[in-house]
């Protein structure tokens, strides 16, 4: 394990549920970019600042109190109703009606949300640094902080803020960018790591990993002959969830600690890919090892949602560490082509 330790700081209350974020912190200032000149986008990597980044995606306990804290009326759609009835992925239900509407999770609240677009997550980035506050979908709430989106539901023109207009300090949440990403996935500079300081795989690892769910190292969840959640069955079933716990794979984080950067969801990032989209890095559940390689570069369009694409979050760096108390539970957070399009 590096030398990062892990975070838990950031915590805020809304006035449903407490939510705090597992983050480590991401060190190793001013580390070269990968040199690897075969991968499709060289150069990728280098960070010249401290930073934190979620241990895992974001997952159904932390998305369903988002939803029941800024989604009575969900003006911006933060809800797909294929979160609930998609029993790939479910879920999060949905009752009442609007101005009303209550969010309820099924199953382990552990797995990562999906069917959400760069927008949800860049609105959830937003909530989360302006301190979890409660009620409709403004500019206090998801509309500014991280991101000044301002109702905005299309397009691609839309970077970090450096200072929250909602807090006048340092924004402290975000959307990863490619580049902090990359090196939280793959990066590893430690005794024993790779030549050039990055692995093929966030697995630690230059060898396809495995998908056997446990305590075992170099495992993913992806297709790899069979499904992760359903050994030796390769075949698909749509009554089947494929999902996996933030951390299942308890033995395969990256050097700093991260989970599932490989595999379970696709996730977004910052990067604007050909003027219109937004990029997509990990592979996920459906995909094989291909996917998962550091070579891969996925993108799509921000308001594109799938039942494998999710994301995670970075942050400030915190002297404590961020732990989720939520909705009665906690949890500890955790094909091969060129490009791939969404």
């Amino acid at each position: 394990m590096a030398a990062c330790g892990l975070a838990l700081g950031m915590m805020a209350t809304t006035g449903l549920a407490q939510v705090t974020i597992p983050t480590v912190t991401v060190g190793d200032v001013g580390n070269a970019a990968d040199p690897l000149n075969s991968r499709s986008v060289p150069g990728i990597g280098a960070v010249s600042y401290v930073y934190n980044i979620a241990v895992t995606e974001v997952n159904l306990f932390q998305y369903t109190a988002f939803l029941n804290a800024v989604a009575a009326t969900d003006t911006y759609n933060l809800y797909n109703t294929n979160m609930g009835t998609n029993a790939n992925i479910a879920g999060i239900t949905r009752s009442g009606s609007s101005g009303s509407y209550t969010y309820a999770v099924s199953g382990s609240g552990n797995r990562p949300v999906t069917y959400v677009s760069w927008f949800d997550a860049a609105r959830f980035a937003n909530w989360v640094a302006n301190g979890q506050p409660t009620g409709a979908q403004g500019n206090a709430t998801t509309e500014n902080g991280a991101y000044t989106l301002n109702g905005a539901t299309s397009g691609v023109g839309f970077t970090k803020n450096a200072i929250n207009p909602n807090t006048s300090s340092t924004t402290t949440w975000w959307i990863p960018s490619e580049n902090e990403w990359y090196k939280a996935a793959y990066y590893d500079p430690g005794a024993g790591g790779p030549s050039d300081d990055y692995w093929l795989y966030a697995t630690r690892s230059d060898s396809a990993p495995g998908n056997e769910i446990g305590a075992v190292a170099n495992q993913a969840n992806y297709r790899a002959g069979d499904y992760a959640t359903t050994p030796g069955n390769n075949t698909y079933s749509s009554s089947q969830n494929y999902l996996t716990d933030g951390g299942a794979f308890s033995s395969s984080g990256s050097y700093y600690g991260t989970f599932d950067q490989g595999g379970n969801v696709w996730e977004w990032n910052d990067a604007v890919i050909a003027g219109s989209s937004r990029g997509l890095r990990g592979g996920s559940w459906g995909n094989y090892d291909g996917a998962l390689q550091s070579s891969v570069r996925g993108y799509g369009t921000p308001t594109d949602e799938y039942n494998y694409v999710g994301f995670r979050v970075a942050s400030v760096p915190e002297p404590s560490t961020a732990v989720l108390m939520l909705l009665g539970g906690g949890a500890w957070l955790l094909w091969k082509r060129r490009k791939v399009t969404l």
